[in-house]
C-alpha cells in the first residue's frame, strides 16, 4: 500500500506503557490501555503485538516489554524486567512466520548487575536480534553511554544489536564505538518540524526560524548534496516554516534525515576499511569547531 520495498521494523506498544502511563494498567497477561479520544478499553498482549507486527508485514518485530520509569526503585525495575522476559517468550511462540525476525527488549535500568541478568535470561533463546531498551527515557547522558559500554558486548556477536529510541548524531557515533548495529529515534524529523536542523555532519544544530535567516540566500549547509540544500535557500525555508507550510516540514526533514543516512553511510565505511578509530577521532575533533555556522 505505501509502496517500500525495503526492511521494516515495527515497535511492539511497549514504549507506551510508559508513556501513556496515566491511561493504563499493567497485568500479567498484557496492558490494558484507556483511549484518551473516547474513553474506550484496548487490551494489548504479547499475542496481539505480534499479530499486528504481522498483519503491517514488518520484517523485524519488537517483543512487548515493560518499560519502567527512570526514577523507578530497583525491585520495580526487577518486576519489569522479569515480565518483559516472560512476555518475550510468549511473543516467540506467537510468531507464525519463521521469515519475520523477532527482537527481544533488553531492559535492567541503569542498574549493571540487573542488565547482566537480563541479557543472560533472553540471549539463551533464539532470538533472531536484541535490543537494548530503557535508555535516552530520563538518565543522564553519561549514565546512558556507561550502561550502553556495559550491555552491548554482553550480546551475541552473530545477531544485531540494536539501540532503541537514541538518538544525536554524537550518540549514534558513541553507540557505534559501543558494538551497536542498529538506532532509530524521532530526533531528525520531529526537529525538523520545529525548524531544528542539523549540519556540518551532524555536528552543529541551526533553528532556521532565527530572525537572522530572513534574507538569507544560502543553502542550509553548503556540503551538503540533499534535494532541499540543492534547490532552497534558508530564507525560503524560514518563510515556509513561519507560514505553517507542510512542505517546510517536508524539505527540513529530508535534510536532517541526509545526514543521519550520510553518518551511518560513513561509519560503515570506516568500518570496513578498518579505519573506525580514526574516523570517530576525526568527527568528534570537529565538534568545537570555531567554523560553526550555527
Amino acid at each position: 500500500m505505501y509502496n517500500w520495498r525495503r526492511s521494516i521494523l515495527t515497535d511492539s506498544g511497549g514504549f507506551q506503557v510508559l508513556s501513556l502511563s496515566k491511561f493504563r494498567k499493567i497485568s500479567e497477561e498484557g496492558v490494558r490501555f484507556q483511549n484518551h479520544l473516547d474513553g474506550g478499553l484496548l487490551n494489548l498482549t504479547p499475542e496481539h503485538a505480534i499479530e499486528i507486527q504481522e498483519a503491517i508485514g514488518s520484517d523485524i518485530m519488537m517483543c512487548l516489554d515493560h518499560l519502567p520509569a527512570t526514577t523507578a526503585p530497583r525491585a520495580e525495575v526487577e518486576d519489569a524486567m522479569a515480565r518483559t522476559t516472560r512476555w518475550a517468550l510468549r511473543c516467540l511462540d506467537a510468531r507464525t512466520r519463521e521469515d519475520r525476525a523477532v527482537f527481544a527488549i533488553i531492559q535492567g535500568g541503569t542498574e549493571k548487575d540487573l542488565r547482566t541478568r537480563h541479557v543472560e535470561e533472553l540471549c539463551a533463546h533464539p532470538f533472531d536480534g536484541f535490543a537494548i531498551g530503557g535508555l535516552s527515557v530520563g538518565e543522564s547522558i553519561p549514565e546512558m553511554y556507561d550502561t550502553l559500554e556495559h550491555t552491548a558486548p554482553q550480546l551475541p556477536k552473530d545477531t544485531p544489536r540494536y539501540l532503541m529510541g537514541v538518538g544525536r548524531p554524537v550518540d549514534l557515533l558513541e553507540g557505534v564505538a559501543r558494538g551497536v548495529d542498529m538506532f532509530d529515534c524521532v530526533m531528525p524529523t520531529r526537529n525538523a518540524r520545529k525548524g531544528g536542523l542539523f549540519v556540518d555532519r551532524g555536528r552543529r544544530k541551526m533553528n532556521i526560524r532565527n530572525a537572522r535567516f530572513k534574507a538569507d540566500p544560502n543553502p542550509i549547509d553548503s556540503e551538503c548534496d540533499c534535494y532541499t540544500c540543492k534547490r532552497y535557500s534558508r530564507g525560503y525555508l524560514r518563510h515556509l516554516l513561519r507560514a505553517n507550510e507542510l512542505l517546510a516540514q517536508r524539505l527540513l526533514s529530508i535534510h536532517n534525515l541526509k545526514v543521519y543516512i550520510g553518518l551511518m553511510r560513513d561509519i560503515r565505511s570506516a568500518l570496513r576499511a578498518n579505519e573506525f578509530e580514526r574516523f570517530y577521532n576525526s568527527w568528534k575533533a570537529g565538534l568545537d569547531s570555531p567554523d560553526s555556522i550555527c
